[in-house]
Parts: C-alpha cells; sequence; structure tokens
C-alpha cells in the first residue's frame, strides 16, 4: 500500500517544519503556509503505527471544499491547492483555543454525561437527556490547544479571564463558529447527512480573525445518516456514523483508549484498506463527487513539483 506518513521536503525560503499528527506545516518567509495532509492517522492522540491511503487527499480535498464554500461568510486562510494533499495559505498568528461546536450530546460529552456531569465547558446541560439527542441549541465547549497530550476543556469565562482570547476576539471567534456550523449543517443535509458536531481554529492576520487549518473533515466532524436517526434514537440504538469514529471504537474493542501501558492493536493492511475506503465514501457522501485518487507512486515527488509551481506563482523563486 502506498502512503505518505512522513515528510522531508525543502522549499525555497522555508524556516521551519511542524510535524503535527496529521499534517506536516511547512513556514515559508514567516508569510506563507504549505500544510501537506498526510496519510497518518491518529486517535486518543496517538498517532497510529500505518498510514490510510488516500486519507491525506481524502482530508485536504474535503477541508478545500468548504472553506471555498464558506469563504464569502468566513474570510480563510486558504490561497491555493496546488496538489491533492496540500492547501497553502497565509500564515496567521494561532489562538490557543479550538472551537468545538456540538449540536447533538454523542462522544466525548455524552461519556461525561452519563458519569453525572451536567455542566461542560461552563455551559448547562439540561437533564434528562439520552445519548445522540439533540441539543434545544448548539453549543460551544472550547479546549485549549496542548503543544502535547490532550486538550483541556476550558469555559468562555476562563479563556478571556487567564488572557487567551480577548473578550472582543472571543466574541468574533464564536460567531463565526455558529456560522460556520449552520452553513455545515445545511451541506450536510442537503446530503442526506447530520453535522452532529465539529471544531474550528482561529489565527489573527493583520488584525483580523481568520479561519484556519480544515474544516468538516471526518477527522474534526462528527456525522450522522439523516434516514435512519429517529428510528435509531427512538430505539436507544447506535447511530450510523460518518466519522472516524468507528476506528475510535475499533481500537476501544481491541483494549486501547491511549492510555498508559495500553498497546496500539495490530494493523493489518485490510483493516487499513476498509478505513481507506470508508474515507473514499465519506467524502463522496459529504461532497456529491466521484473521488478520483491521485497517482500513487512518489507521492512526495508529485507534491515536491506541484508545491514548488505554486509558489513560483506566488512570486518564491524555485
Amino acid at each position: 500500500m502506498y502512503t505518505l506518513t512522513r515528510t522531508d521536503f525543502n522549499f525555497p525560503g522555508q524556516l521551519s517544519v511542524y510535524h503535527g499528527k496529521v499534517r506536516d506545516v511547512y513556514d515559508i518567509n514567516d508569510d506563507i503556509l504549505v500544510m501537506v495532509a498526510t496519510d497518518r492517522i491518529s486517535a486518543f492522540d496517538v498517532i497510529l503505527p500505518k498510514g490510510i491511503p488516500f486519507k491525506g487527499q481524502v482530508l485536504n480535498q474535503i477541508a478545500t471544499y468548504f472553506l471555498d464554500a464558506t469563504a464569502d461568510a468566513v474570510p480563510n486562510w486558504k490561497m491555493a491547492t496546488p496538489d491533492p494533499m496540500v492547501t497553502v495559505g497565509a500564515k496567521c498568528e494561532g489562538m490557543r483555543v479550538e472551537m468545538i461546536i456540538r449540536g447533538y450530546l454523542t462522544g466525548s460529552a455524552w461519556r461525561e454525561y452519563a458519569a453525572g456531569a451536567r455542566e461542560l465547558c461552563g455551559v448547562k446541560l439540561p437533564e434528562g437527556m439520552k445519548e445522540n439527542e439533540k441539543f434545544p441549541e448548539p453549543i460551544i465547549t472550547p479546549t485549549t490547544k496542548a503543544d502535547e497530550g490532550h486538550d483541556e476543556n476550558i469555559s468562555r469565562e476562563e479563556i478571556i479571564a487567564q488572557g487567551i482570547v480577548s473578550a472582543e476576539d472571543y466574541a468574533v471567534m464564536e460567531e463565526y463558529t455558529r456560522k460556520l456550523f449552520e452553513i455545515g449543517s445545511k451541506m450536510a443535509a442537503d446530503k442526506g447527512l447530520i453535522l452532529v458536531d465539529t471544531k474550528y481554529e482561529f489565527g489573527k492576520r493583520d488584525g483580523k480573525v481568520i479561519l484556519i487549518d480544515e474544516i468538516h473533515t471526518p477527522d474534526s466532524s462528527r456525522y450522522f445518516y439523516a434516514d435512519t436517526y429517529d428510528e435509531l434514537f427512538a430505539a436507544g440504538k447506535p447511530q450510523r456514523q460518518l466519522s472516524k469514529e468507528f476506528v475510535r471504537q475499533w481500537l476501544i474493542e481491541h483494549g486501547f483508549m491511549g492510555k498508559a501501558g495500553q498497546q496500539v492493536p495490530e494493523m493489518t493492511d485490510e483493516f487499513c484498506r476498509e478505513v481507506s475506503e470508508r474515507y473514499i465514501e465519506l467524502y463522496e457522501h459529504i461532497t456529491g463527487q466521484k473521488f478520483v485518487k491521485a497517482p500513487e507512486s512518489d507521492i512526495a515527488g508529485r507534491i515536491a513539483t506541484n508545491v514548488l509551481d505554486c509558489l513560483n506563482t506566488l512570486g518564491l523563486k524555485k
């Protein structure tokens, strides 16, 4: 299986590179970022040992699809998509908060609720809710971005009191978060899906709040199939999902939740292909477009050529 799990490019004007859980971000002249979506996959804040074929392409192309679709409503960092696995955009000063918005009680929020919590990130939760139940209105549950390990839940009031983000900037981030979720929810509904929850990241450039990173991908979002939601919810059964939650569930079933001493179960080639097919299915369902697989041989060489051409077009010489 051909996958790209590590990059080591040297672009003109390159000052540094940051290897994240999934993306490798190259800083060009402290002004432009080249973001490569690799085929790495993470769960429970752990990078799993094998890559997933075409995962990087799926994530990058879904993010491009939604960044373009929402650009008129919320300003974003994207400048170009020179390769199926790459986005080039404006460098922003990142804000150390992830804006998570939830339309339904599921995932980690449900686990906390089931354990007795009735407040999440300063947001009061109604009594008597069931798993996968829709909130009266979407709630925002931000987290602080950690350099390593788990991000931490935090309230709006704590963010402002600690000076992590100013009250003025937080108000803009909150407005943009609700606006993006509303647009994403309508686009999902048009495709027979429910956008359950998602996260957004923001930065500042020239004094303005800008949407950065990816949006509405299976790595940052959870989708339910709309046609079976009511029936499954009434029966108390798990929802049919389009997200990487199935990977988390597979890990949990095999005794792994990212805790000390736990071993990642063996990822067979068959399992990796199955995950790849699920990601491609999600792409086609969300966008309504047929997924066209990019050439698999010499992925790194292809990316290098395409990015160099893009940077040249932007005025940076090869």
